[in-house]
């Protein structure tokens, strides 16, 4: 983002699953206007499944096994492989657009350097990458001792372009319960061992402080004007 760049930025979630996916959807539909805007927000409880999931052959069984976890399954836009939102886990994205996105390297570059440094402040100890068989597998992670803490991946269109992860505060255990049968169905390798969290790498067990240090790297010296997530999802900004 540009140095002088108002930022759009969205606190609180909607009031549904559907409804607070459609807040991030506008979110770049907002960059394509030409407006940065920054998210870090709280998803309701719910696996969220990438479009490489939607072509296994378990698929069905792996929705079946998170809805009878008590985890509504959904389809994402942005990322590999599922991922696991407990309630306290957040959600993070920077919409950026054409103007000013940069190439993807740079983008990944500069996001997991602010998520790293955010983290750092609130006294969690991370490295980038992540232990073998981890939730999510890719080459943009950070972790800590426990194992994966937050892992980053990017949509991008030709007016705008989206970076996005997500960061497990405390509750490792429960993601990496529900993710080991997830996985097991869908026939992708995944280690329960592997989930850490920024609790178990030093840092708050709970969200607010994390959210908020988090939201701070990501917007940077810019001005802001700061709106709730029911408003950007009808349209109001």
């Amino acid at each position: 983002m540009e140095k002088g760049e108002t930022v759009l930025l969205v606190r609180g979630r909607a009031a549904t699953v559907d409804a607070d996916r459609a807040v991030n959807r506008r979110l770049l539909a907002v960059a394509a206007e030409g407006r940065p805007a920054v998210r870090v927000a709280r998803p309701h409880r719910q696996v969220a499944f990438g479009r490489r999931d939607t072509r296994s052959d378990g698929y069905g069984r792996a929705r079946r096994v998170a809805r009878e976890r008590g985890y509504p399954p959904v389809e994402r836009d942005v990322g590999g492989r599922a991922v696991a939102y407990t309630g306290s886990t957040l959600a993070f994205l920077r919409a950026e657009p054409a103007r000013n996105r940069g190439d993807i390297d740079e983008r990944y570059d500069r996001a997991t350097a602010a998520v790293r440094r955010a983290l750092s402040e609130t006294g969690a100890s991370l490295s980038e990458g992540e232990p073998s068989e981890s939730f999510c597998p890719g080459s943009h992670s950070l972790q800590g001792p426990g194992g994966k803490v937050v892992g980053l991946a990017q949509r991008v269109r030709r007016d705008a372009a989206v970076t996005a992860g997500i960061a497990v505060v405390r509750d490792d255990a429960a993601v990496a319960e529900v993710l080991g049968p997830v996985y097991d169905a869908l026939g992708v390798a995944f280690d329960p061992s592997t989930v850490g969290s920024v609790a178990r790498a030093g840092g708050p067990a709970t969200p607010g402080p994390v959210r908020r240090t988090i939201e701070g790297a990501l917007v940077g010296d810019r001005a802001t004007t700061t709106v709730d997530a029911e408003a950007v999802g009808t349209g109001d900004r």
